[in-house]
């Protein structure tokens, strides 16, 4: 038995490798792509370990080339669902009791996997399962995820490690157990690192999970599922079940053992699961905890001291990296009239130099969206745009389907500041501008402020400090993370703890330790050493 007070040292973020012409790194990354898209898989469940084959199929595809198949994958249904929570239940037993640095010992170790012999195998999975180029998978797939389960690690070592204080003769100790139950992990398409960390956040805390990934990333989610199993992860502990939101969803929640979700996803799914948790109280063995990040309508706003070059670079990265497609990107941007001239020409002419195409070819900036869903919704904004007399298409517009779903970098402006490309979340590469009179600065932040439901991410272009100081006044609610001088996405684990409010989610910072006391509950000890033996009080003599 360990007799030891364990810790775990502050780490440090993984290095972000650049995949230069000539690097090894690249060549390995060709090798990875090549022996993933030369075959085809077959992805089943697995539920306590062990593979279930449901005979009810779905397919994984290339977004570039949707006419190429990368696997084909097993779904879950009620059945599987509570095949799950009885194994979720069954190794809890002993995953409850396992001591702390055994349980996050194999996440460190999952970690060291995928900086070494797994990196580029999943990178590769991200690029061709998730329309990702290499820097953006290498950033996600690789580094982020790392850097989730390395700081997530620590931070459970620091909680455990805060102990209230004791008066003479007595002891007080906290304990930090599981939840009682299972927790559901739903994660996106759109990070493989979100991913991995919804279903292992709550893991190294002690609880047992069932994780539903995207049905757009099962393929890459298959390859998290044999990291952890390869790292040492006990039978039962997390449970993958792929499946439609219906098929899975409904029984998990509506399952007695529920007892809290970690969710990346939309606010309508979000506010359905919140609505029928709560309807479903009784039931429960507890209050389950409700942790989620959903959707964001991201914004832009420069202040005429801005530099233009700085704006442009931050408006096109923020908005078309990943093809938008991140619940960060910049999809609206408040431009001042006085600068408006030179930052259109700049912005027009450094998007024409964007190439499009697959991901496996590494001088194309943009990629394909995830799918045909997508496809036909950004699609559908910009035709509206198209259409308006209220708005006009400066640059972009095209879409092309034939091979894969492609959609050019769109800019919109926009004549009023409640158009609904200003408004509505579209999850796409499209940026609607508002142009604002110089001396209205204020005034638009606080239109900028109300123009949309959601509060996630945000960022201030200015020298002028006072209008940056301004700025994070009016602001203070309309983004979890804010940015000066800097696009409003690439938040880093350890670094920008990620969340955002309103109807963004319940801002529990994903990457910090806010995020792992949800998945706690506390026991308070106390040990008296030696107990009164006389009821009676001094003030009663």
């Amino acid at each position: 038995m360990s007799n030891a007070i364990f810790s775990i040292d502050p780490p440090k973020n993984e290095p972000i490798l650049a995949y230069a012409p000539g690097s090894s790194e690249r060549a390995e990354l060709k090798k990875a792509l090549e022996a993933l898209k030369a075959k085809e898989i077959e992805i089943p469940l697995v539920i306590g370990g062990k593979e279930i084959k449901t005979g009810n199929m779905g397919t994984c595809m290339v977004p570039h080339d949707h006419g190429h198949r990368l696997a084909t994958y097993h779904k879950a249904g009620a059945k599987e669902v509570s095949m799950a929570a009885d194994a979720a239940k069954a190794a809890a037993k002993t995953w409850l009791h396992m001591p702390w640095q055994e349980r996050l010992a194999i996440f460190k170790k999952a970690a060291e996997l995928i900086a070494g012999p797994y990196r580029m195998a999943l990178n590769a999975a991200t690029m061709l399962g998730q329309g990702k180029n290499a820097m953006q998978a290498e950033i996600d797939s690789a580094c982020e995820l790392i850097d989730f389960l390395r700081f997530n690690t620590f931070y459970a070592t620091q909680i455990y490690k805060e102990q209230p204080v004791s008066d003479p003769g007595i002891w007080n100790q906290l304990e930090y157990r599981p939840l009682e139950g299972f927790i559901f992990a739903i994660s996106p398409f759109n990070f493989t690192a979100i991913a991995g960390n919804l279903c292992s956040a709550p893991a190294m805390m002690g609880n047992t999970v069932l994780w539903k990934p995207a049905s757009t990333a099962v393929y890459s989610g298959h390859l998290i599922m044999e990291i952890f199993k390869k790292a040492g992860l006990p039978d039962g502990v997390i449970n993958f079940l792929p499946g439609s939101g219906a098929e899975v969803g409904t029984p998990v929640i509506n399952h007695p053992d529920f007892a809290g979700v970690h969710f990346t996803g939309s606010t309508k799914v979000f506010k359905n699961i919140w609505t029928t948790a709560a309807s479903n109280l009784d039931t429960y063995g507890c209050y389950p905890r409700i942790v989620g990040e959903t959707g964001g309508k991201d914004f832009v706003f420069v202040h005429n001291s801005a530099e233009v070059d700085a704006v442009v670079t931050g408006l096109v990265r923020g908005s078309f990296e990943y093809q938008g497609q991140k619940c960060s990107a910049a999809s609206r941007a408040y431009i001042p009239a006085s600068m408006w001239d030179e930052v259109r020409q700049k912005l027009v002419d450094t998007v024409a130099t964007i190439k499009m195409g697959s991901p496996e070819e590494f001088s194309n900036f943009m990629n394909a969206v995830i799918d045909r869903n997508a496809f036909d919704t950004i699609s559908s904004y910009i035709d509206f745009a198209r259409k308006s007399e209220d708005a006009e298409i400066i640059t972009g517009g095209g879409c092309d389907d034939s091979t894969g779903y492609f959609i050019e970098p769109t800019v919109i402006v926009a004549k009023t500041p409640d158009f609904k490309t200003m408004v509505e979340e579209i999850f796409g590469p499209v940026l609607t501008i508002f142009v604002y009179e110089d001396d209205a600065y204020t005034e638009t932040l606080e239109l900028c402020d109300s123009t949309s439901e959601y509060a996630l991410t945000g960022g201030i272009f200015a020298i002028d400090r006072e209008a940056v100081a301004e700025a994070r006044k009016v602001l203070t609610h309309a983004a979890g993370n804010f940015y000066i001088n800097d696009k409003p996405t690439g938040a880093v684990v350890g670094q920008q703890p990620f969340g955002g409010a309103r109807a963004s989610g319940t801002n529990d910072k994903a990457g910090s330790p806010l995020n792992l006391y949800r998945w706690i509950s506390a026991r308070t000890i106390k040990e008296t050493f030696v107990p009164p033996t006389d009821y009676r009080y001094p003030f009663m003599g």
